[in-house]
């Protein structure tokens, strides 16, 4: 029995064996890229993150009110006291699409619960997309290579895990829906299919664009995509309408939307789109008017003078800024030699610069056999079935797709897709050679051979290395961590209620006219969970204000509170955590203190507010000073107190700082519920008050007291 043996009819169709084949792979890759993602939920179903609240929240909106509303809501229980336009600040397709499907997908199932499992859903979902869109470029067998790796593809993964309702998973999908639908309309021999196609695509692709604005990195390949095909294609009659019409319906629909919007399509993004289509219509006449023996000559003198002109106007965009450009850390990524001079940008984890050990560690076995991939193409004698066009176009988004996540870690998902082409043509070339040699040809039966067994076995190993080792360090377990909300962000794997139970006494024992100030991280939760307004969130609108945070924290407390009091704050929520030692000082416990909430984020408050941090830290860079603990705001905060210093490799102690030793703690309220301090503690979470050896996290509100004298 061969694969291609009928099983059934239905309609015309015949329903072969080698169908059942790609439905079983595409199967199976979903399943097991839904496995990973859903780890999370062993510690608890919960949204994952801090940007997810808040797209739950305008989602819930969208049901509530309609999409029509959304778009005039300004929502006053953020940024306070300016408010917010969500939808000129929002992923916007991401709460429309997110709102339809719970409508048409939702049963009886809450909304909270839907947006859980939607990127999970959405992000398994891509495996049969990115099989389309590879079986383009080296057919069916390189497109199931490419579900399979896309299901365990680990920088993918992490941005798409149970829970992370943010703008990747929606965006990825939508983005890949786009490409495969563009390069699918342009390779179609039928015009009425090739139209509904490409401008299918310049929708999906703008829907991409407004669900994640990472997107817009795909506008690099196929901008130079553009600029190949009239050297790679002979059509150019189809290309003279195909092209400009894709793109024209790209830019028409994403200017429709409030962002990325007009600055985008007339900006630097556009840019890219548009001058790389006036030069296929410009090259395409020259080339028509042209002598055969000049076409291609007069074609490249055309390209370099674009791509001269081009440079030309980038520079002197750069003094005068005539084109609108994307924010810094997008132009980051397109020329990794900008220096960020914004300490809140650096201060978010994902905007870190990739190492090699990360990358490395991401793509592993995929650097080889994406590099085989690479010389396959560029050997004529391997890919005689391959057309020219989608050789190019695949070299071009391996090359640039490596190249802009070269920056920021959140970027290694375009860097993990070109891999994952590359590898995937290459890993279906070398099984069709194995297959060649082994004379079973495109009649493959179900014999065996050592040889053949040999190959699938040791391809087999080499992914499931990554995969499985080391045990508590590789592509499945890094991704089983809980939820942000259970372990506040902290190094610490385990899941506490510290934070749910925390936003929940907020809600109930707050009044509603309440205005918490926090650190930044956590707006989002505040305002979602407990329904109350914050001065902050993670929308990072103003840098301003949020620098403005930073300094009242480390302000001495009657300026704090002053400032406090300016903002229009009744209350302020921060977050510590740690570790409670199996030893006991004069009959108290005792703590050292770090794992990644406040008291770890202390460095990056001082660098925001502009403050020199020898003033608040020690040489270590991280240990707090006596001016910190007893002179700031957030040192007061913290209940905690420095009894001594320990070394913990020769067992030695200190009563003062020294390198090499760290700060013991032991519990002290300084601002309690009866105090007369600028502050209040009015509540603090169970964990903090519990005395189990080992991790401890806590989240402390304090209320302004209105009636506190500050000193003149």
């Amino acid at each position: 029995m061969s694969f291609q043996s009928n099983l059934f009819r239905v309609g015309s169709f015949d329903f072969r064996l080698n169908h059942l084949l790609i439905i079983g792979v595409l199967a199976l890759s979903f399943s097991i890229s839904f496995l990973i993602r859903s780890q999370a939920a062993d510690y608890g179903f919960e949204l994952n993150e801090f940007d997810p609240f808040f797209n739950y929240r305008a989602t819930e909106f969208i049901l509530n009110n309609g999409i029509a509303e959304y778009f005039e809501w300004h929502d006053d229980k953020s940024w306070y006291p300016n408010g917010r336009d969500v939808s000129a600040t929002s992923q916007v397709m991401l709460h429309i699409t997110a709102a339809v499907t719970y409508q048409m997908f939702g049963a009886n199932s809450s909304l909270y619960d839907f947006t859980i499992l939607f990127p999970v859903v959405i992000g398994s979902l891509s495996v049969v997309v990115i099989f389309a869109l590879v079986r383009l470029f080296g057919g069916t067998s390189a497109g199931l290579f490419a579900a399979m790796l896309y299901s365990i593809s680990l920088p993918i993964i992490l941005r798409g895990t149970i829970g992370w309702f943010k703008s990747e998973p929606l965006g990825i999908f939508y983005g890949l829906l786009g490409l495969y639908l563009f390069l699918s309309g342009i390779k179609s021999q039928n015009k009425k299919t090739a139209l509904i196609k490409v401008i299918s695509a310049g929708i999906i692709l703008s829907f991409g664009l407004a669900s994640w604005g990472g997107i817009q990195f795909l506008i690099i390949p196929i901008g130079i995509f553009i600029l190949a095909l009239p050297f790679v294609r002979k059509d150019h009659g189809f290309l003279l309408w195909s092209i400009p019409l894709f793109v024209a319906t790209f830019l028409l629909v994403s200017g429709i939307f409030e962002r990325p919007g007009l600055d985008f399509v007339f900006g630097l993004g556009g840019f890219s789109l548009i001058v790389p289509t006036a030069f296929l219509v410009a090259c395409t006449f020259i080339q028509k008017i042209s002598k055969d023996q000049n076409k291609t000559r007069n074609g490249l003198v055309l390209l370099v003078s674009i791509i001269l002109i081009g440079s030309f106007v980038i520079v002197v965009n750069a003094e005068s800024n005539f084109l609108p450009l994307p924010s810094f850390r997008y132009l980051n990524a397109i020329n990794p030699f900008l220096t960020s001079t914004d300490p809140l940008v650096d201060s978010v984890a994902e905007h870190a610069s990739t190492t090699l050990v990360q990358s490395f560690f991401f793509h592993s076995i995929l650097m080889i056999f994406a590099g085989i991939g690479i010389w396959i193409i560029l050997s004529k004698s391997k890919t005689e079935y391959l057309p020219n066009d989608m050789k190019v176009f695949a070299l071009v988004l391996g090359i640039t797709g490596v190249y802009v996540s070269s920056t920021f870690v959140r970027l290694e998902v375009f860097a993990s897709i070109s891999l994952i082409l590359l590898s995937s043509i290459s890993l279906s070339i070398l099984a069709k050679e194995f297959f060649k040699n082994k004379a079973i040809g495109s009649k493959l039966r179900f014999s065996t051979s050592l040889p053949l067994i040999s190959f699938f076995v040791i391809m087999v190993v080499l992914f499931i290395v990554p995969m499985t080792y080391p045990a508590n360090a590789n592509w499945v377990s890094v991704v089983d961590n809980p939820a942000t909300i259970l372990n506040g962000g902290t190094s610490f794997q385990l899941g506490t209620n510290d934070w749910l139970e925390t936003l929940q006494w907020i809600k109930t024992n707050t009044p509603t006219d309440s205005v918490i100030a926090s650190w930044w991280d956590y707006g989002y939760w505040i305002t979602t969970m407990s329904e109350r307004t914050t001065l902050v969130d993670n929308a990072t609108l103003s840098t301003v204000k949020i620098q403005n945070i930073a300094k009242i924290f480390l302000s001495n407390p009657d300026e704090a509170w002053r400032m406090l009091n300016e903002a229009g704050a009744t209350h302020v929520v921060i977050f510590i955590s740690g570790q409670k030692l199996n030893v006991e000082h004069e009959g108290k416990p005792l703590y050292i203190l770090g794992g990644g909430a406040d008291e770890s984020k202390k460095q990056w408050f001082m660098r925001i507010a502009e403050e020199p941090l020898s003033k608040y830290l020690h040489s270590d860079g991280f240990s707090g000073t006596d001016y910190f603990w007893n002179e700031t705001l957030l040192g007061k905060m913290m209940p905690f107190t420095t009894i001594a210093y320990h070394n913990f490799q020769n067992q030695q102690q200190s009563e003062t700082f020294q390198p090499g030793f760290t700060p013991i703690f032991t519990k002290e309220i300084k601002y309690d519920t009866d105090g007369s301090g600028p502050l209040k503690l009015v509540y603090s979470s169970s964990s903090f008050n519990e005395e189990k050896v080992g991790p401890m996290i806590g989240v402390f509100v304090y209320e302004v007291n209105i009636d506190y004298a500050p000193s003149q």
